[in-house]
């Protein structure tokens, strides 16, 4: 899937819950609060007081969340899909 397929993805899914794997393996789950053309910003479940498993590492940007390469992303899909 090549980037301009994940931007379109990550723009259906923006608001929403997701889990999105790295290519490097890395898990982020958390709600879509911003996509451009290079990355896409989630807030981690449970807010940004809790941090999860994956954000370690990664920049916070104040109103938009835990910043995300498209181009490093491998798959994506939405999180109650995974937690019922």
């Amino acid at each position: 899937m090549g980037r301009a397929d994940m931007y379109d993805l990550c723009c259906q899914y923006h608001g929403k819950r997701v889990r999105i794997t790295e290519r490097d393996g890395r898990i982020h789950e958390g709600r879509i609060t911003r996509v451009d053309r290079r990355m896409v910003w989630l807030e981690p479940d449970g807010g940004f007081g809790g941090y999860r498993l994956g954000f370690w590492g990664f920049g916070f940007r104040p109103g938009f969340g835990v910043g995300i390469a498209l181009g490093a992303i491998a798959g994506i899909a939405l999180a109650p899909l995974f937690f019922w």
